[in-house]
């Protein structure tokens, strides 16, 4: 191996947690798209905490709110399930949906992953952003109401909460989980009577074992951790070496100042200082004028 290049581990070969158990922080059953990569992709087994309430550090629907980052409520989650087995290593998930933050009219969600490894003091984080969610709410009167909204969200793969309509978004009473015609009609009937309006607030529910799209987002992403965490630090041979930054700034092809696209990449160590950036991966080495703020202000 160079000295300058990371060494990514080969699905056989005998990396640092083959053999080893995390637990895996979660009472939505994540487990069942988690645990399979790392177990194929690391050797890397889960173990499932009983009677775990990650719902005391945030919940989707608002009761308890989330407090810090999301990177924080995940690591604060991962050890939450640490300090109740007393394992050393830990993994956790974090999501947040709403807003496309480019595109805002249309919805997107943003999930994070951690591995927290106490044994080598480290934190190995992946993310991705899905621009495909099913995430979406109405408000009806009754279910008649909403052909339309459940069609969109494939119910009742896809449960609904459903709360009183107004500005408090967490409003009792709040029921959740929902999955059948009768139980949401009794929901919304209970709801409208304690709304301003006569009516009631219908949204998916994001948990991940009632939403089956966000439950597949957390697949590529557990996919997309494992990855990572297969490459070892060229310098110090740490797991989890990779994308930490960018350099925006990519040479316009008109006046070769800098445009708004990324030229390099930055690849870190989570243990130590190594740094490196590299070129794109699709090998564009200038940009179109209309990406240029000189040349298209």
């Amino acid at each position: 191996m160079k000295a300058d290049a990371a060494e990514t581990l080969s699905l056989g070969s005998n990396g640092p947690y083959r053999g080893r158990c995390a637990v895996l922080a979660t009472m939505h059953g994540k487990e069942a798209t988690i645990a399979p990569p790392f177990a194929e992709r690391l050797g890397l087994s889960v173990e499932i905490p009983p009677g775990l309430d990650t719902d005391s550090l945030g919940t989707f629907s608002g009761e308890i709110a989330r407090t810090g980052t999301i990177e924080e409520a995940a690591i604060a989650k991962a050890r939450l399930g640490m300090a109740v087995t007393g394992v050393t290593l830990a993994i956790a998930s974090e999501g947040s949906y709403g807003p496309h933050p480019q595109i805002p009219f249309i919805a997107a969600g943003f999930e994070l992953m951690v591995l927290v490894d106490d044994d080598r003091g480290i934190v190995i984080r992946e993310h991705l952003i899905d621009e495909s969610p099913t995430y979406e709410h109405a408000n009806a009167e009754s279910v008649r109401e909403l052909d339309g909204f459940l069609s969109r969200i494939g119910f009742p793969d896809h449960a609904v909460i459903v709360r009183p309509n107004g500005p408090d978004g967490s409003a009792p009473p709040i029921h959740k989980g929902i999955r059948s015609s009768a139980d949401l009609q009794t929901a919304i009937e209970d709801c409208a009577t304690r709304s301003d309006d006569g009516r009631a607030f219908v949204q998916t529910d994001m948990r991940a074992h009632m939403n089956r799209t966000r439950m597949a987002t957390l697949g590529r992403l557990a996919e997309r951790l494992a990855a990572r965490i297969s490459c070892l630090c060229p310098t110090c041979r740490t797991p989890g070496y990779g994308l930490t930054g960018v350099d925006k700034g990519l040479p316009c092809s008109w006046c070769g100042g800098p445009s708004i696209l990324v030229r390099h990449q930055i690849l870190g160590c989570v243990s130590c200082n190594h740094v490196e950036r590299r070129a794109r991966p699709d090998g564009l080495t200038h940009a179109d004028p209309g990406q240029c703020p000189t040349c298209n202000p």
